[in-house]
This record gives C-alpha cells, structure tokens and sequence, in this order.
C-alpha cells in the first residue's frame, strides 16, 4: 500500500514538471523538480518509519492479543501515518508501542540475566576493592578492611626472654607494690611532693606523694605527729603549715586503700612509723642488744627545717636537733645548711623506750664526725697571721672561718666592723687547746667584689 501511493505521487509530480516545461518556464520546471524530488526522499523515510512502526505493532499484538485493542491500533496508527506522508512528517510512537517495544526489551535483557548478574558482582567486588583502597565508607568494604588489621606485635627480645620493661610493665609492677603493702603491711616510701585540701569545705590536708604512675595520698593528722599545744590557732591551720614544711622530705609509709582505676591510694606514715620502731628500737639481735641505743652512729632524713634547727627521722621518731649540734662551726640559720630529703649522719646521745608508741631520742649531728679543732688547732700557733672568712658578727665580735673548719673570734677593728663574706687576715693572739677554742685580732680587710 506504501509503495503504491509513493508511485502516484510520482506520477502527479512528474506531469506537474512536463506541463511546466511545455509551456516554456525552465527555471519553474527545475525548481519543481527539485522540490519532488526532496518530497520523494522524505515520503521514502516517513515509509520506512511507517513499516518499522506496522512490525512493532505486530509484535506487540502477539504478545497481548486483545481483539479490541489490536483493532485500534491498527486502524488509528494507519490513518494518522497516511496523513503524515502526504505532508513529509514523521509522529512519534504511541503509548501502547512504547509499552510493545519496553516487553520486548525486558525479554531480551531476561535472555541474559546470568551474564549480566555475574558482570553486575564483578562491578560490586571491583568498586568494593577500590573503596578500600580509597578510604571508602562503605560498610561491607570497611569490614572487609578491619579483618586484614594486622595484629599488635609484641616486643622482640635479644636472648628470647624479654628483660626492659615496658610501661605497662611498670604500670603493673607498681600496682602490685601498692597491694603488697595494703596486705602484707610492706613498708614503702616516697618523696612528698605536693599539699592539698580535700576541697573547700573540708580543710583537711593531704601529703601527696607520687608512687610510679599512681598518687598516693596520706591525710594530715596520718602524716605528722599532732602537737600538744596549738598555741591559739586553728588545728586545721597547723597541720597545713606542718605538712608544708615537709614538703621535699623522704617518708615511709604503708597502703590502706587503692582505686586502680583513678589510679589513688591513700597511706598512713604514722602506721609506717610505728613499724619501724618496733623493728629497730625494741628488736634484738642474738646477742640480745637493741639495734639502736646510746652512743651508736645512725643514719637519718631530714624532714624539716626551720632557722633554729632541724627536725631528723631516725626510723619512726621524729628528732629535733638544735643549732648547736649541727657543726662545731657557728651557724645562725639552719637553712642554710640543711634542706628536706637530705640523709645526715647522727650520733644518739640518748634512746629512752617508755613504750611502742612513745620513743624519746637525742642525737647530734657534729658528734657523728670527728672535731676538727683537735686536729686543725696544730696547724696554727699563736702570733702568726692567717687568712680567713668573715662567717657572723654579732655582739660578741667578729667570727673568722679558717682553713680547716675552725673559728676565730676577733674582737671589732677600728677602721669598722667587717661584712659577712669579707676576706681578712687575721693574727692569733690565743689558742685553747682543752675547750677547743682560739681567738686573735683582724689586721686587714679584703672586702667582696
């Protein structure tokens, strides 16, 4: 049928072009042709199109053979087809050979299901894979990535058994010091090294002492040793300034308690105390003597200092020595000479045992070495002039330190008293060998730069 109305428009234009040429109008009769013959090529594709649509259609109506329907669309698209060659114009396809041509689609793509499942898990692997190496945040890829974590490695040692500690190491190694004391009643110690209050309303002081990674700390009143007369002031008050002057002192003491996951114990020193002298002052060895007594030589810490002496630990008493027993120098301020956590060597002048809990000790610190007057007294004689140090000036003179730990007492010279610190010369008048004692005059002054 296409073909036929193609051939009868071919003939209409062609007598069209002949009656034009008889009647002499070249030029029309070109352009005529030339118009039919773009109307044929376009006729021809709108034809092409029609029979494509015709067989679509076709296929359509084997698929879903509804009278009805394949009635309408045979009779509508032909019609509507016919009007659109006789103007050149090509219509798009309708609703229903859209849904024909979709049917046909799902078919085809249904043939190759398999395939296309295999290439679509080879895409999903290959896009995984990349999204791990990418940093992806897909879930399956990020499991994926977590199972090929490698395992934490452990340490390597030179002779096969591990000998450096590690910190976690350290960390357990010190819980476990910590436990041994709460249990077993060990004696640790430590350098107290901070006072706090336990919060602004409790004005309760606390000695804080570092024991590895854990903070040890020991309530005031299981720190000190309470005074008798708090001389007007508040307890509270004393016991800061006391535990203050502590600060830097090297103590003993035994756990109570511990929190291991806030990394707290709290202590006792007295408790600490209290061992140590049942261990060294009430103990015997197996000549049936106390390990301490009168006359033996210790060693103590200092724990505080103030000007007018110290206050020693001599295993669990508290000892105050004065200035006079620190040097058989003169010394005005103990401070300067002495500091907390410092070890000195004491003599105990005397060890009285009233009971466990109250010990009374005296000891000295310039008896525990030998007098340097005795030896350094042969090295001056009396008339000679020697160099010194101006050491203190008070009302009795000026004191001179010479060369081996000794004293001069000089009177003032009277061109004026002499600094403290002033290099002098000094020419001795006297020497006391009995009261260890040697005194002259100053007979010239070198003051400091």
């Amino acid at each position: 049928m296409a073909k036929k109305k193609v051939t009868e428009l071919e003939e209409v234009q062609m007598a069209d072009v002949e009656s034009a040429i008889t009647s002499g109008d070249k030029d029309i009769a070109e352009t005529d042709l030339e118009k039919s013959e773009a109307a044929v090529t376009e006729s021809s594709e709108g034809m092409s199109e029609l029979a494509l649509c015709e067989t679509e259609t076709a296929q359509a109506a084997e698929i879903a053979p509804d009278p009805q329907n394949s009635l309408e669309s045979e009779v509508l698209p032909q019609t509507e087809t016919e009007e659109a060659a006789s103007i050149g114009v090509s219509l798009p396809a309708s609703p229903e050979e859209l849904k024909s041509e979709d049917i046909l689609q799902t078919e085809m793509e249904e043939g190759n299901a398999p395939n296309k499942k295999r290439k679509t898990a080879g895409k999903k692997r290959k896009t995984e894979t990349e999204m791990d190496g990418s940093g992806g945040s897909h879930e399956p890829a990020a499991s994926k990535k977590h199972a090929a974590v490698k395992p934490k490695s452990g340490v390597v040692a030179i002779d096969g058994v591990r000998q450096v500690e590690t910190d976690a190491d350290k960390t357990q190694n010190d819980l476990l010091d910590l436990t041994e004391s709460m249990k077993t009643g060990k004696i640790l110690s430590g350098t107290i090294q901070g006072v706090e209050k336990a919060s602004e309303h409790n004005h309760t002081s606390l000695a804080v002492i570092y024991h590895g990674a854990f903070k040890v700390i020991i309530p005031a009143l299981e720190a000190i040793n309470p005074p008798d007369d708090y001389r007007g002031m508040e307890p509270y008050e004393v016991h800061h300034y006391l535990l203050t002057k502590r600060l830097g002192a090297e103590v003993d003491y035994v756990v109570r308690g511990i929190d291991a996951k806030a990394g707290v114990a709290i202590a006792s020193r007295l408790d600490a105390m209290k061992a140590k002298r049942k261990q060294y002052y009430f103990a015997s060895d197996r000549e049936g003597n106390h390990l301490l007594y009168e006359g033996v030589c210790a060693e103590a810490r200092v724990v505080s200092v103030i000007r007018a002496g110290i206050f020693a630990d001599i295993f669990g008493v508290e000892v105050y020595i004065p200035l006079r027993e620190l040097s058989y120098q003169r010394v005005m301020d103990a401070s300067g000479y002495f500091q907390p956590g410092q070890r000195i060597l004491v003599k105990l002048l005397g060890v009285e045992r009233i009971d466990k809990d109250n010990v009374k000790v005296t000891a000295s610190v310039k008896q525990a070495s030998e007098n340097p007057y005795e030896k350094a007294l042969k090295k001056y004689t009396v008339g000679n002039r020697y160099v010194g140090t101006v050491s203190m000036v008070d009302v009795n003179g000026v004191f001179v330190a010479l060369d081996g730990g000794i004293d001069c007492l000089c009177s003032y010279p009277k061109r004026g008293r002499p600094p403290r610190g002033a290099r002098v010369t000094v020419r001795i008048l006297g020497i006391n060998r009995e009261t260890n004692r040697i005194w002259g005059a100053i007979t010239h002054i070198a003051l400091p730069r």
